[in-house]
């Protein structure tokens, strides 16, 4: 018996895949004051480590798994050293749904009486929400809301 050229073992053609999506993960700011912002957002209702106020960068976990994040300047600047802070207004819109018209004017009176400034006195919007507008310590604006008939979004 003469042996045999082993054959190869036929593999099957690549199947096409998917390009993976990328999964929207985080919102960060980056904030000249750590404690200033830290204080601002604990507010309304963030939660950061204890004693983060002189960390670099600092996380809260939010609802359905984003997170949220503080980076100082110098950080940003450690990886990026031409880096510098916007001149003009940012273009960011944060919103924080409040549980009741009621909460949106109580939590504006308490972020106004620390000291955070006001940019829209809270209303009854056309579209059917009261309606707040606050300035975080970076100057960004961060809109207070809550549904006027009581219900969910």
């Amino acid at each position: 018996m003469t042996p045999q050229t082993p054959q190869p073992i036929p593999r099957p053609a690549p199947r096409p895949t998917a390009r993976p999506t990328p999964r929207f993960d985080l919102v960060g700011l980056v904030v000249s004051d750590m404690a200033a912002s830290l204080a601002f957002y604990r507010r309304l209702g963030l939660e950061f480590p204890e004693g983060a106020e002189s960390a670099p960068h600092v996380e809260a976990e939010l609802p359905g798994g984003l997170r949220f994040a503080l980076d100082t300047e110098e950080t940003v600047r450690s990886f990026h050293p031409e880096w510098s802070p916007p001149t003009s207004g940012g273009r960011i819109g944060l919103a924080f749904l409040c549980d009741s018209p009621w909460d949106v004017d109580s939590t504006y009176e308490s972020l106004t009486a620390a000291g955070h400034k006001a940019e829209l006195k809270p209303f009854d919007a056309p579209w059917g929400m009261r309606y707040a507008v606050v300035h975080d310590p970076d100057g960004n604006g961060v809109d207070l809301f809550a549904h006027l008939d009581g219900s969910a979004p």
